[in-house]
């Protein structure tokens, strides 16, 4: 059986400020985001990967597929949230 993560964030009340986040890198990564739907940069992620990605159900992707899109968006955020951890490490 496969597990099930799930996808909300340890402190309560983070999902917005998570997704100005995505927004904001996806946006200096140079993709187009709608700020109120930071969600769907996934599906420009896929595309310009040449990964066909459509809302509903994408059971033919492979997990191979599935993390070429994810990886970017994902690394970039960590990218930026461990740059803004160091940041504030540094003034202490």
């Amino acid at each position: 059986m496969a597990r099930r993560r799930s996808r909300t964030p340890v402190v309560p009340g983070a999902n917005q400020a998570l997704d100005r986040l995505k927004s904001e890198v996806m946006r200096r990564e140079g993709y187009a985001v709608d700020p109120n739907r930071p969600d769907l940069v996934k599906y420009e992620v896929a595309k310009t990967l040449g990964i066909p990605l459509s809302p509903g159900n994408n059971g033919q992707l492979s997990t191979e597929q599935a993390g070429k899109i994810g990886g970017p968006i994902g690394g970039s955020m960590v990218r930026e949230m461990i740059r803004i951890a160091q940041e504030q490490l540094a003034k202490r």
